[in-house]
Parts: C-alpha cells; structure tokens; sequence
C-alpha cells in the first residue's frame, strides 16, 4: 500500500490529517469518508480493471476506520480544550484531499471510481466543530477561501495550508467558498477551540496505539478490538493523555514515536519496524498510572461512559499480555498501581459531579 499524504497543522483546523478516504459503494459512487460495499463500476458506467477495483475496496474499508476513529475523537478533542492548554489550537475541524493524495493505483481509483479530481474534496468534518455548525459536508469541493482561488492538482494538499493560516490569524470565522451538486454556496466557518493532536489510522494489525506529542494514532487491530465506542474512546483518551502529559518528550521517545507513526500512515507499511518493541521504551508505571488519571477526566467531559474502563483493561492485558511483540501492553504493562488510579479517578468525577464542581484532575 502508499503513504497516504499527511496535511500540515494550519490546513484544515486538525493539528495533522485525519486519514479519511475517499470509498465508494455499488452501484452508485458515494462522496469521501462515506463507508459502502465493493466497487464494480466506475461513473461512466465502464467495469473497473481487477486491480483497481481492488485498490477501492481497500479505500473504502480504510474510509469506515477513519470515520469511526474521527467520530469517536470528536468530543474528546472539542470538550478537553481546557485540560490541553499547550496544545489548545483554534481549529476549523474539516479535512480534505484531491486524487493527487492517493498515488499510483489508488490515485486512478480516487479519480475514476469516487470522482476525485485537481480540486481539494472534504473528506472529514469534525462532529460539533465549526464547520459542523456551517453546514459543510463530506465531498464538498473547495474553491475559495476569502475570495481567494484555492489551490488545485499535485501541490493543493501541502499549499492550502498557507492559505487557511494566514485567514485564520486575522478572522474569527473563514469565509469560504464550496461548489456542492454543481452550485458554488458561501459558507462562514468559525473557528473552534480544541486540543490540536493528529488522530490518525495506523496501517497495521498490530494491537497498539502511539502518541508522539503531537499526534495520536490507533492501529486496525487495536480498533477491531476496541468493540464499542466507549472502548475506542478508553484507548484514545488514554493516549491524548500521554500527550497532554507530555511524557514523548519526558522519555525522550518522541523520534522513535514519529516514525513509527510516519511509517503507518503509509499504505504499505515497514513491517520490519514493528518487530519486538519497535525501539519504544515501556511506560513508567508513574507516568501510565498519571496518563490512566488524566484519560477518566477525559472521557467524563466528553459525556463518555468511565465505569468500565478498569474493566476494559484488565481484560485487554489479559488477551494481549506483554509477551506479545509491539502490542499495546509491551509499552505500557498492566499494573494493580494503574487500575487503582482510574479507580479513584472515577471516584473522583463522581465526587465533583455530586457537589457541582468542574471535572479538572
């Protein structure tokens, strides 16, 4: 597979690229990030090359991962700005790509079958941000921003970055300007005040996830195991945490982190990088109990469940122990001193909801 290309942090409000594809569904050709069956037909009507089809069906799967993952990390970047404050970014909570994002065979996939052309296409949008509230939606074209013409072709997704930065700094809201069904539409996008991480997909079957300071990425595998919302919501807490804790930085891990995550944002990842522990240090147990703390606050401002986070764990641990190779309790070993922290934490939130207090750590 290819490395899906990453967006710089100014470009479209998320600190780095969601990893939304464009996919599409039978018989009909759905908009980016909208999550459907195999693709047999392209526009036109013609049958897809074997291979290309293949290359869409890939894109289409990846497409309802990220969509998942994006939906479920909403409320825990907008609600959690208060507890992030050195990495509070006002964002304007949408993504987009054009086919040039998709080299080689998934670039003709993107074009052919999803209808992906020389302009930027909105692949994500951030429940209960900015552009929510706008009205802006998957596939989306953008054509203007400010009364600007915005870039299009091969640069388009590392230059609108520049674009964007410069409105944002001098508005309160980005004047844009859309084409939806064959209609240009003006659309005023205001600006939202949320924690900046990347949330990105991990391109890998290994169980784990990493935060790198700036970025937080859940693998495929951990996200088959994450079955409910809740769950995937336990383990992206749990590893914003890390980040609002800075701990990358204080196990000086951060160079190891990135690229590990540079590496499985690619389409055909070096799995030659994931062997044992990858060069990733384990987690001090101080600093994971202090990250499992943080996460409960978290998941309660964010309106998600925390009663059975212990729970969760302590399962996890159990079907994925130390002993398996880059998996998520490798790096961060289950502890009595990690579950008796979420514990009190839980205690805690229950404690300041009863007296009306705000749910600060």
């Amino acid at each position: 597979m290819i490395r899906f290309e990453r967006l710089r942090p100014a470009a479209l409000g998320i600190a780095t690229a969601v990893l939304l594809a464009a996919c599409g569904t039978q018989p009909q050709i759905r908009q980016p990030g909208m999550p459907g069956g195999p693709v047999t037909a392209t526009p036109e009507g013609a049958p897809l090359t074997p291979q290309m089809a293949a290359a869409a069906d890939t894109l289409t799967k990846m497409a309802a991962m990220q969509d998942r993952l994006y939906r479920v990390a909403a409320p825990l970047l907008i609600d959690n700005a208060e507890l992030c404050p050195k990495h509070a970014r006002n964002l304007l909570g949408f993504t987009a790509k054009n086919r040039h994002s998709y080299p080689g065979v998934y670039n003709e996939a993107a074009h052919v079958a999803f209808g992906m052309d020389e302009r930027l296409q909105v692949t994500g949008v951030l429940a209960g941000s900015g552009a929510a509230k706008a009205g802006l939606r998957l596939g989306d074209d953008l054509v203007a921003a400010g009364g600007k013409p915005l870039p299009t072709g091969p640069s388009a997704p590392s230059t609108v970055g520049a674009v964007f930065g410069g409105l944002m700094s001098s508005h309160s809201a980005l004047p844009l300007t859309i084409e939806r069904d064959g209609r240009p539409r003006d659309l005023s996008i205001p600006v939202t005040r949320a924690c900046g991480f990347g949330i990105e997909l991990g391109n890998g079957d290994n169980v784990n996830a990493y935060a790198d300071g700036a970025r937080v990425m859940v693998t495929r595998g951990m996200l088959g195991v994450a079955r409910s919302d809740d769950e995937l919501a336990y383990v992206l807490a749990r590893t914003m945490a890390h980040n609002i804790l800075e701990h990358p930085k204080a196990q000086r891990n951060q160079a190891t982190l990135d690229s590990v995550i540079d590496n499985l944002t690619r389409m055909s990842p070096d799995t030659g990088m994931l062997n044992g522990s990858a060069g990733i240090k384990a987690m001090p147990q101080n600093l994971d109990a202090a990250a499992d703390r943080l996460a409960i606050f978290l998941l309660a401002r964010a309106d998600y469940n925390i009663e059975g986070a212990p729970a969760f764990w302590k399962r996890f641990a159990s079907a994925y122990p130390a002993s398996v190779p880059n998996a998520f309790t490798a790096n961060h070993p289950s502890t009595a001193a990690r579950l008796t922290a979420m514990e009190l934490a839980i205690e805690d939130v229950k404690a300041k909801k009863s007296s009306r207090k705000p749910l600060t750590p």
